[in-house]
């Protein structure tokens, strides 16, 4: 047994890198002796027997494990990352959820009736394997569905997903990295639901924010941070200003890509049957969810580089998953122009925490450059492109009712 999990741990303890390649994980892989401790304080568990798969996310460390009674996904995050408190707060949403589709499961609980584990410089936390298959399983955000099929059962699924949140009133996340908020774009809206205050500018809320996180806000000081949200990010707010009034407050996942989803099968007939990892989900907007799921699987960021940056935007997966979201959860007028103007900005405030990861937890230099000058300035910076105005636009039409012919690179993949 021993040197089968040494075998597991040499071939899979890579993790995705920021550019798309497999590096070094940042965090030490999930041992049997580690998991069989752990699991048997859970009497549905009773210890673990082997660890199946080793997880190549890079933020935490994760694995499939079989149990005497069956398999389990395990999760370990340090505790500067996600405290019990912290993960709760994702666990209290998964139960309500659960409660309302079958698309959701409640993180399992202990002997004791907890779910959150803390032990030593570490947190825990054990979910049953979701059900159907992880066709994406070794997928990066920002790489397109296999087809258009996934695509509009994707945009199925998320708004199942909002409506069963429809009614969770918990407050948004405490400050903490790694969480997807909507506080500097959002403002009061994401705080309580109402649109009063929405007049305070972006830029003070942007201060609000540095100020929790020094060493970001040291970081983001020396690379003169007013002047791009002055030049670069202020432009995009104004436009989506006035859309503000047309929002409603929700709890949403903000991470809703391929590889975070289950499936009936791989074929293009396949339907959702599970939708996992909701730990960048905070109290943002629906809208908010929408225009992260098409950053995250319709625009391929790893090859912007590309020397004509054509083919970056798959068009056709993109009026799918449109197309199959408003086939559950219509969106109003307002609400189709405040996702136009969102989208250039909906990245920001999780590009802010990923770099403050690298900072304050892994203490990198290197990956943080990458998060602020690449993720936060370089995304917004692309949709000034001929290639990010000319998805704008098409999305303008869709907007605005028109028909919108699938553009070069369209069609069944």
């Amino acid at each position: 047994m021993a040197g089968t999990l040494n075998l597991i741990q040499q071939t899979q303890s890579k993790a995705h890198g920021l550019t798309g390649s497999l590096v070094e994980a940042d965090w030490p892989a999930l041992t049997l002796s580690e998991v069989d401790e752990l699991l048997r304080g859970y009497p549905q568990c009773g210890g673990a027997v082997r660890v199946v798969s080793v997880s190549p996310r890079p933020f935490s460390a994760a694995s499939v494990v079989e149990t005497l009674y069956g398999r389990v996904f395990v999760k370990r995050h340090a505790a500067v990352v996600r405290d019990c408190d912290g993960l709760m707060e994702e666990h209290r949403l998964l139960e309500y959820l659960a409660d309302r589709t079958p698309l959701v499961k409640a993180a399992l609980k202990d002997g004791e009736g907890e779910s959150a584990i803390c032990h030593g410089n570490w947190t825990y936390e054990v979910h049953p394997v979701a059900k159907g298959l992880d066709v994406y399983e070794e997928a990066l955000s920002w790489t397109p569905f296999l087809c258009v099929g996934h695509a509009r059962a994707a945009g199925r699924a998320l708004a199942e997903v909002h409506r069963a949140a429809e009614g969770y009133d918990a407050p948004r996340r405490k400050s903490q990295p790694l969480v997807s908020s909507f506080a500097i774009f959002g403002g009061a809206l994401a705080e309580s639901g109402s649109v009063e205050g929405l007049a305070e500018e972006p830029v003070a809320r942007m201060e609000a924010y540095l100020s929790q996180r020094p060493r970001l806000r040291e970081y983001a000081e020396k690379r003169e941070w007013r002047r791009s949200f002055e030049e670069l990010l202020l432009p995009f707010w104004e436009g989506f200003r006035p859309w503000l009034k047309d929002l409603t407050s929700l709890w949403t996942h903000n991470d809703f890509h391929a590889s975070n989803l289950t499936w009936t099968g791989a074929g293009s007939e396949a339907e959702v049957c599970g939708v996992m990892d909701f730990g960048l989900a905070d109290r943002t907007t629906a809208i908010h969810d929408v225009a992260t799921a098409i950053e995250r699987n319709c625009i391929e960021w790893l090859r912007v580089g590309d020397i004509d940056g054509t083919g970056l935007v798959h068009f056709d997966q993109l009026d799918a998953l449109l197309g199959g979201y408003e086939g559950i959860r219509g969106l109003g007028a307002g609400e189709r122009q405040a996702l136009v103007a969102l989208l250039p900005l909906v990245h920001c405030e999780f590009a802010l925490s990923e770099t403050d990861y690298f900072l304050s937890v892994l203490g990198s230099e290197e990956k943080a450059q990458l998060g602020y000058e690449g993720y936060f300035l370089g995304h917004a910076e692309w949709f000034l492109s001929a290639a990010g105005q000319q998805l704008l636009d098409h999305l303008q039409r869709w907007a605005e009712g028109e028909r919108v012919d699938l553009l070069a690179g369209g069609g069944e993949r």
